[in-house]
C-alpha cells in the first residue's frame, strides 16, 4: 500500500442539475449554503464544463468546515445530486480518489486531466 503525502487545500461539491428548474433548485441551494457557511460560490453554467457530465455550480470551502457543510448538504439537497471531491493540486488525484457522491454518481470525462 502506498501513502499519500498529499495536503487537502479546499473541498469543492458541485451541484449537478438537468434544466432550468434544476438550476433554480442549485441557486437556492448555493445561497442558503452561503448564507450559512463560509463558502465560494461559482458560476452557474448551462453546459457541461469540465470533467462535469451536467449543468452544475461549485460551491468552495475549507476543509476546517467539511464536518458541517456536508451533513448540511446531505440534509438539504433535494433532489439535487453532487459530486464532492477534495483540492490537493493533483486534478486526476482529487477527481478519481478523493471524491464522495451525495445523490446519484455519474462518470466523469477525465481525459483532460493527467495521471501523475
Amino acid at each position: 500500500m502506498t501513502f499519500q503525502n498529499k495536503e487537502i487545500l479546499a473541498y469543492h461539491a458541485h451541484i449537478y442539475y438537468d434544466d432550468l428548474s434544476g438550476l433554480k433548485d442549485a441557486r437556492e441551494l448555493a445561497d442558503k449554503a452561503k448564507e450559512c457557511f463560509d463558502i465560494t460560490v461559482g458560476k452557474f453554467h448551462e453546459k457541461q464544463v469540465g470533467p462535469h457530465p451536467k449543468w452544475s455550480c461549485q460551491l468552495s470551502f475549507l476543509p476546517s468546515v467539511y464536518g458541517v457543510i456536508i451533513p448540511w448538504l446531505m440534509l438539504n439537497r433535494g433532489d439535487l445530486d453532487l459530486f464532492v471531491h477534495f483540492v490537493t493540486g493533483d486534478d486526476y488525484f482529487d477527481h478519481t480518489q478523493g471524491i464522495s457522491w451525495l445523490g446519484r454518481s455519474y462518470t466523469l470525462n477525465l481525459s483532460r486531466f493527467t495521471q501523475r
